[in-house]
């Protein structure tokens, strides 16, 4: 009997009921089929705000929802299939998320179940288990950690293979510190999303380009058009309160209508609107930021139906569409969808930005904007040890990078020291979204990007503030009260950018600490007023070589990062860090971010040095005593960076006496040669 091909699907729910049994769970009291879950559960499931029609496909087989991790219940949810070549559907891209797979396939099923369950917003991670088989001694088990609203945002839990980590709770223990991301999962993750996002702006840059969007209108065209497919909540302080105001837009909502009130770019513009409103968004700032929006519903032939352009045939049914909504569809498909795969640090809008400035703009020289990689910005605030606890300012905001990551860190902290989804974890959470970060930002463009980056990542943006850092009232600055700043100012700025540092230095707690990230002639001479007035009141702690094709396609920029104290006096019988991270482990070019020397464990090592000099205990192969020097500095202001303090030993050893010889040598016996070889030829 143990052989008896199955026929029918309930077999193969009867075998996974079956199993959960023998592992000591009851029906209805550990694990439920179909509809008989929590009340919780079914709003979670209750349509998708990440499927293309908002449309569902009934409920998981089976559902567990007694696990718990720090209080927040992890739910696990299964989908099983008759056959076991019904278990997955894949390609070259990874698991496929289309209906068809979604409905016909129980891996892809159970993940896009967890996937809603998580784009609700009602959980922050979900067990997929997909089920499979022919009979009882031939069924197959996939296990996977999903972690965010994309199909990208999982993790195959490989060795798991039958349900035994579902027994108990220390056996689930057990499973979720498996789950955890580690460093080079979440650095693969980062790497990889920098890749797709590279090719996605390359297509959307051409297909922009073919419908005449300008170059400076683009990232404005993305920004805006995802936060039209943003769900509208009602503003309210506590988010599991917030009521359903008005849904996202989504492609089927854009009918290429060309009355005035319904046309595609008026519908967009529109929700763009209502939807800042009722997040709270002050109408000044409001009013600015649909300024630069207004760029998509201007040009009213944008919104006539015209022929479709490749990127974009196999994604609508239709023969024409409106160039508006030929990019939106785009930008839903491959950015909107995959918005939690893009790793929680890195910095949307900068990396679409940078992307359209090499594919439009060619290398951005001529406006001065250089946007830092995601990976720098964390390891900057990193160096500065940014928590919860700290006030974090950006003069310069550009994309808002540098608070993305800061953000992201303090967020991190709240959650590991008060127990992610506690009560004062998200209290804390709150205080930083709205109080805890302050940026500045003078290009209408970019501030509104940087806005509109904060708020997809969860509104941060209570705080970005439009103008010149230097011109608005100090109030800002000694209400705000910083301890933390970063910055990575415009280089076309007088003295490099350096008087953004001096300037915010001057304007944070006693005891503060700061980073730039700035062309290192700034610390060899170009800027010397500046820095003469930060050492007479802030201290110099360290300065660090970056490499020469950091920001490419720019080749050839060389930058350092300076550390500093605020509010202490440079004491010059105090030695400087200074370190040499030329070598990040990373070559770059003009296209594409290539792996050579273990960069995840150099900037892990980094910080590591940063704090213990050449004492570090290092991942990757350093010569620290070539990395790493301390060293004093003078009041000139023109001696701050690494190479200026490195220690050539003149004096020949005895090696080198050895080389000399040899070379000689070598030369005497190749020249013996050569003329015994030309006396045979005239016969000497």
């Amino acid at each position: 009997m143990a052989n008896m091909k199955w026929t029918l699907e309930n077999d193969v729910n009867d075998f996974v009921k079956k199993s959960l049994e023998n592992i000591g769970l009851e029906k209805h009291k550990d694990f439920n089929e179909e509809s008989s879950m929590s009340d919780y559960m079914k709003e979670a499931l209750k349509g998708s705000a990440k499927t293309k029609n908002k449309t569902n496909f009934g409920k998981p087989d089976f559902h567990i929802e007694k696990y718990k991790i720090k209080n927040e219940i992890i739910p696990v949810v299964f989908e099983d299939k008759l056959h076991t070549n019904k278990l997955i559907a894949q390609n070259s891209d990874g698991i496929k998320d289309d209906d068809k797979s979604i409905s016909f396939f129980s891996v892809n099923g159970a993940i896009y179940y967890a996937t809603q369950m998580i784009a609700s917003g009602k959980y922050n991670e979900v067990i997929a288990i997909g089920v499979a088989g022919d009979s009882s001694d031939d069924v197959k088990i996939d296990v996977y950690f999903v972690y965010g609203s994309s199909f990208k945002t999982i993790k195959k839990m490989s060795k798991y293979q039958t349900f035994d980590f579902l027994e108990n709770q220390t056996t689930f223990d057990n499973f979720y510190r498996d789950c955890t991301l580690t460093d080079a999962d979440k650095h693969e993750l980062l790497i990889r999303s920098k890749a797709e996002l590279s090719t996605y702006a390359k297509e959307l840059n051409k297909l922009m380009h073919n419908h005449n969007i300008t170059a400076p209108q683009r990232v404005l065209y993305v920004s805006g058009m995802l936060l039209s497919m943003q769900d509208i909540f009602e503003n309210k302080d506590s988010s599991d309160e917030r009521k359903l105001i008005q849904e996202g837009l989504i492609p089927e909502d854009l009918k290429g209508l060309l009355t005035e009130s319904k046309r595609d770019g008026i519908l967009i513009t529109s929700q763009i609107n209502e939807f800042l409103k009722a997040k709270g968004i002050p109408e000044e700032k409001r009013k600015l930021m649909i300024a630069s929006f207004n760029e998509i519903s201007k040009d009213k032939q944008r919104d006539e139906p015209t022929k479709l352009f490749p990127q974009v045939s196999k994604l609508i049914k239709e023969e024409k569409a409106s160039a508006n909504k030929q990019i939106f569809v785009y930008i839903y498909d491959n950015i909107y969808k995959q918005i939690d795969a893009f790793s929680k640090n890195l910095d949307i809008m900068g990396e679409l930005y940078s992307e359209f400035l090499k594919y439009a703009l060619g290398d951005g020289k001529e406006l001065g904007i250089v946007l830092t990689p995601p990976y720098v910005t964390k390891m900057m605030a990193q160096i500065l040890n940014i928590t919860y606890k700290n006030k974090v300012m950006d003069l310069a905001t550009g994309s808002a990078g540098f608070l993305i990551s800061s953000m992201e860190l303090m967020i991190n902290s709240a959650n590991d020291e008060f127990s992610k989804g506690s009560s004062k974890a998200k209290e804390i959470i709150d205080d930083i979204k709205k109080n805890r970060l302050l940026g500045v930002e003078l290009n209408a463009e970019m501030f509104t990007l940087a806005a509109t980056n904060m708020i997809l990542r969860g509104d941060g943006s209570s705080n970005i503030q439009k103008g010149s850092s230097f011109d608005k009232p100090d109030s800002l600055y000694t209400d705000f009260n910083a301890d933390r700043i970063l910055l990575n100012p415009p280089f076309t700025f007088e003295e490099n950018g350096m008087p953004f540092i001096a300037y915010g230095l001057d304007r944070m707690q006693k005891g503060g600490f700061g980073a730039i990230i700035i062309q290192d002639s700034a610390g060899s001479g170009k800027a010397v007023k500046s820095n003469q007035q930060i050492l007479k009141k802030h201290t110099l702690v360290a300065s660090i070589k970056m490499p020469v094709d950091l920001f490419q396609p720019m080749a050839g920029v060389q930058t350092s990062i300076y550390i500093f104290e605020a509010g202490t006096p440079h004491d010059y019988e105090k030695t400087v860090k200074f370190i040499d991270f030329s070598n990040d482990g990373y070559k770059r070019t003009s296209r594409s971010l290539i792996e050579q020397d273990e960069p995840i464990k150099r900037y892990s090592d980094i910080i590591k040095i940063y704090k213990s000099g050449s004492k570090a205990k290092v991942e990757a192969n350093w010569d620290l005593n070539a990395t790493y020097t301390e060293d004093f500095i003078t009041d000139s202001g023109t001696d701050w960076n690494f190479g200026a303090h490195i220690k050539i030993d003149t004096k020949p050893t005895l090696s080198d006496f050895k080389k000399t010889v040899a070379d000689y040598l070598s030369w005497e016996v190749s020249n013996i040669i050569k003329n015994n070889a030309e006396n045979d030829r005239l016969g000497k």
